[in-house]
């Protein structure tokens, strides 16, 4: 009888068309999904490929540097526009469609769950939230794939994060997020598998955050179960869709098993340089003012992270010499966000709404900081350097956070939980 399997192990055996697998083997995967961004047309091995091996299986977004920043960024949107014609690619995500590649890639289903799906970006595992194996690869690794449909992964070991008692009011997969890293610390080549009964009281767009930002500790997959969360929301946004889900065994080895209880959970911050072992209570971080707060990128400009920024800036200002910066991470959501007066509120507050690109997150437009600023993040990274000067300093935590301390001038907690959905 087969050794009793992890999720990860389950997923990537199946691609494999393997029975069974173990961490460290390396298997060859046919990949469901091969997602392309905009700046990878920048290395020219794409704009050679003869013939792909499967259209359907390829999907091409602009996210990076939209509208084209530069003249050479609009060179690569030229590039983009001619591979999907060449190759009769239908899942093309440009100007006026566009977003941020991993929220479309939720928006759009192109994670399903029980499947594999690559792209380029580092970020990639957040579609780990939707019981996918996905992984940020190189650009290599991303043309092999393009052309065969196939690619290989070294089994990963698994650490298991079992979430007990309940998400309180006002904390987030952010501040989740952040208490594992904060007090775990990396968990470099492994993939973290989430479960435990505490996971019924965290919501799709809290998973989707809390799977992007473990890259941030080195994590090669993130993997949550597809209970009933998970397919309800599957169910809406792909009504039909055909897959597998994947299951861990009862008795699958893990590297270790770790007990978060939710409970105990408060809004938490990231002090500059890195998440990993550097992330405490807000409560607990002396006094530090701010000159910009951004809220957005792939990890947290989905349409509930602008509800909570919009409810605690409802009526309220943004402190004099403080720039609140806003992106939502697609045009379905900026869409809906104005729909439901969100983008209102934000703006009347004095923040300001911008177009839904990486821009900001990766230190490249629409928002970069000058040397001696300090910023509040609710993007994915705060290394130095990451939002502009090397010289700035940016703390990272959730937008309900962020959102208060633009309005308070400082970083602070306040208000966080009164202001912010349960």
């Amino acid at each position: 009888m087969a050794e009793p399997q992890t999720i990860i192990e389950k997923i990537l055996g199946r691609a494999a068309g393997l029975e069974h697998v173990a961490p460290g083997q390396i298997v060859t995967c046919a990949v469901d999904m091969t997602v392309i961004i905009d700046i990878q047309f920048s290395q020219a091995e794409l704009s050679e490929v003869v013939e792909v091996h499967d259209p359907a299986k390829i999907a091409v977004v602009m996210d990076h540097a939209v509208p084209a920043p530069t003249v050479r960024d609009a060179g690569h949107g030229t590039l983009a526009r001619e591979f999907v014609r060449k190759h009769g690619i239908d899942r093309f995500y440009d100007i006026g469609r566009h977003g941020i590649v991993h929220q479309v890639v939720a928006e759009q289903a192109l994670a399903l769950p029980g499947t594999v799906l690559a792209c380029a970006d580092s970020h990639t595992c957040a579609a780990g939230a939707f019981n996918t194996a996905a992984r940020g690869l190189g650009p290599a690794e991303i043309l092999q794939m393009v052309c065969t449909g196939k690619t290989w992964h070294r089994i990963p070991p698994t650490i298991r994060y079992e979430l007990i008692g309940t998400r309180q009011p006002g904390v987030t997969g952010k501040d989740i997020f952040l208490a594992i890293a904060g007090r775990w610390g990396e968990a470099t080549d492994h993939a973290l598998e989430f479960g435990g009964p505490g996971l019924a009281s965290v919501p799709m767009a809290d998973r989707r955050t809390i799977a992007t930002q473990v890259a941030e500790i080195g994590a090669d997959f993130a993997v949550f179960p597809a209970d009933r969360i998970c397919l309800d929301h599957v169910a809406q946004i792909a009504p039909g869709a055909r897959f597998t889900p994947q299951h861990p065994d009862e008795g699958a080895a893990y590297t270790d098993v770790r007990v978060l209880d939710l409970d105990e959970v408060e809004p938490m911050v990231a002090r500059p340089g890195t998440v990993i072992e550097n992330a405490i209570p807000v409560s607990e971080l002396d006094e530090v003012p701010i000159d910009q707060a951004f809220i957005g990128s792939c990890a947290n400009g989905q349409l509930a992270d602008l509800e909570v920024a919009a409810r605690i800036l409802d009526g309220r200002e943004v402190a004099a010499g403080v720039r609140l910066i806003v992106t939502p991470a697609s045009q379905e959501v900026y869409l809906e966000a104005v729909r439901r007066g969100y983008v209102t509120a934000i703006v009347k507050a004095g923040a300001v709404v911008t177009n839904s690109t990486c821009g900001a997150c990766f230190g490249y437009h629409m928002g970069l900081l000058a040397p001696g600023e300090v910023c509040i993040t609710a993007s994915t990274r705060n290394f130095r350097g990451r939002m502009g000067s090397t010289e700035a300093a940016v703390y990272m935590a959730s937008p309900a956070t962020v959102a208060a301390s633009a309005i308070a001038g400082k970083i602070t907690g306040a208000d966080v939980r009164e202001g912010a959905a349960s």
